[in-house]
């Protein structure tokens, strides 16, 4: 009896990935574009896009807030930057009603985590998004519950121009993220979509100090 045939991966690793992702950004390079990438998976892919676009890359850390004894409820999150945003989930807050200052404590404990995430990867201080294109890069996209806080905490920091950018992603999620950005960069929406991992032959754990590592190569070539 014949084995299962499975269909063949759509990128060899998260680098490949960031490469085919680079070609389709090309158009933007003239803007000296910030790309922005969320740890630890993004950072390789954004590393190939910001070394073809030859521009600035950073990361963007973001800390969920939790509800008071339901840690699976977001009440919204926390995007590290110069200067950091929160966004907060008002349904979710209605239904829970967290004690007076629940969210104020959570925000503060969260932000300090921010800091801490951010000297382990680099020493550097967030970019400032204010006024400059923007390019969110991830290895791809799940649910989107992450992207989503994060593109809604970059509008607040006013960027001229918001663009996110994933080698692959689900076509009902795209559609969902697309009225939150200037521009959506989507290289592929395979259906059915499973998860992000089974669209890589290498999907291995990018650990921390591939990130600090990538980021410091990519300082000292723009």
């Amino acid at each position: 009896m014949p084995g299962t045939r499975h269909a063949p991966h759509l990128f060899l690793d998260r680098r490949s990935a960031g490469l085919a992702l680079a070609e389709a950004l090309v158009p933007h390079a003239a803007e000296r574009p910030l790309v922005l990438a969320l740890p630890r998976g993004g950072v390789p892919v954004a590393f190939e896009v910001a070394r073809t676009l030859r521009t600035e890359l950073d990361i963007l850390l973001v800390r969920r807030i939790g509800a008071p004894g339901y840690t699976g409820l977001g009440l919204g999150a926390v995007i590290d930057g110069a200067d950091p945003q929160f966004v907060v989930n008002e349904e979710v807050m209605r239904q829970v009603r967290p004690p007076d200052g629940w969210f104020e404590t959570e925000m503060q404990r969260q932000l300090l985590e921010l800091e801490q995430a951010r000297r382990l990867y680099c020493s550097e201080r967030p970019a400032s998004v204010s006024g400059r294109c923007v390019i969110l890069v991830d290895d791809g996209i799940d649910t989107g519950a992450s992207v989503r806080a994060a593109l809604k905490g970059l509008a607040k920091a006013a960027p001229e121009r918001l663009i996110l950018a994933v080698p692959v992603a689900p076509r009902e999620i795209v559609a969902d993220l697309q009225p939150l950005v200037d521009e959506l960069v989507c290289l592929a929406m395979p259906e059915p979509f499973g998860s992000v991992g089974r669209h890589y032959a290498d999907f291995a754990d990018t650990t921390d100090q591939e990130v600090a590592d990538l980021l410091m190569e990519a300082r000292g070539t723009t």
